[in-house]
């Protein structure tokens, strides 16, 4: 049965269904800041089928004129992306940023979940996906091309004409994944108007661009890397480290990737190790670290390829930071958070943060 309409709501019909003609006759849009299905959204890789999907607090493939900065926040282990989506909508909500940037939390599903249909699978041992691993249901994919993709989609004018810089940040596994996105990926450089930074928190364990490691002596001792940060000086970055070649037959393989440059594969095969040390050395990184994330919680990585790299986390970051510097003339900045130890909503909803999150 078809129903007849008049002319006057007709046109007042059309005028529902219409998008806006201009961005001065769009109305603003409420961000969405709850891990619900309203905020699902999915990156199709190519022609597709295969697809990821991602949380989002705007939608990504509609004009938005008013963000003018993008925060991908990758989930740790467990892979939450629901509560790291929901940290970081949080902050934006204290840092005052909620209106003007748009926040995205990648899903990397492993073997365990329940993907939907096309949903792209990611490994969670050897090269995993916090490495940049290959998709097991999809060989020509690797994590840092779901990355990649999710990048050049905030990078689109088109719907996002004033967005000039795109934050990578991630906590524990995801700091991982940051780290060696910042090093290894291949879209930084690219982006006309657009520029990126990487947020890297309390990572158990970094890409160390030589076979040189920490010696266990000053702020790498075990004693002092744990008495340390709570004493006086705690709130400030250790820099007593030193560095020697590690002996390989204790720990073999100990410099291969993703501890190391060593045997890559994948994504960074074809890349040279001087480029790879090159990005590191040139490219935006600020590094978090809990000012007590000095003991072994929340899946701390206690492997003999991990403990190489220093006895905490904080003094893994403290001496990666040192060592690039030092070696490759980079310019990371490193911040002590006060109070805080391995939690991704201490470190992320802190005042002295904010700043580099929301630049």
């Amino acid at each position: 049965m078809f129903e007849m309409r008049t002319p006057i709501l007709s046109a007042i019909a059309g005028l529902l269904t219409l998008g806006p003609t201009s961005s001065h006759s769009a109305a603003p849009v409420a961000p969405c800041t709850k891990a619900v299905t309203a905020c699902e959204h999915w990156i199709t890789y190519g022609n597709g089928p295969a697809r990821s999907m991602v949380y989002s607090s705007f939608p990504l493939n509609a004009r938005n004129a008013g963000v003018t900065r993008a925060l991908i926040m990758v989930h740790g282990a467990g892979r939450n992306a629901d509560h790291y989506f929901e940290t970081s909508t949080g902050a934006a909500f204290f840092a005052g940023a909620l209106d003007n940037t748009i926040i995205v939390a990648p899903h990397f599903i492993g073997g365990r979940d329940k993907p939907q249909t096309n949903e792209v699978l990611w490994p969670e041992r050897g090269d995993t996906w916090r490495s940049g691993g290959i998709s097991p249901t999809n060989p020509k994919l690797s994590a840092f091309d779901f990355m990649d993709e999710i990048v050049r989609e905030l990078a689109n004018k088109k719907n996002f004409p004033n967005l000039t810089k795109i934050v990578v940040a991630g906590h524990s596994a995801g700091g991982q994944f940051a780290t060696r996105y910042e090093m290894a990926n291949k879209v930084d450089g690219t982006l006309p108007g657009v520029t990126m930074s990487y947020v890297v928190a309390n990572p158990s364990s970094y890409a160390w661009p030589s076979p040189l490691r920490p010696l266990p002596t000053g702020d790498a001792d075990p004693a002092n890397a744990v008495k340390e940060p709570l004493g006086r000086t705690g709130e400030q970055v250790h820099t007593d480290y030193t560095f020697a070649l590690f002996d390989s037959t204790s720990v073999p393989g100990y410099n291969h990737w993703p501890s190391g440059l060593e045997a890559r594969s994948g994504y960074t095969a074809n890349m040279s190790d001087a480029q790879l040390r090159h990005q590191l050395a040139t490219r935006h990184a600020i590094y978090l670290l809990g000012q007590v994330d000095v003991l072994p919680l929340g899946g701390f990585d206690s492997s003999p390829k991990a403990m190489a790299q220093g006895p905490t986390r904080r003094a893994r970051g403290e001496a990666f930071v040192k060592f690039i510097t030092d070696s490759l003339g980079a310019h990371p900045t490193a911040i002590i958070v006060p109070e805080c130890g391995h939690n991704d909503r201490c470190i992320y909803t802190t005042d002295i943060v904010f700043p580099v999150i929301f630049p």
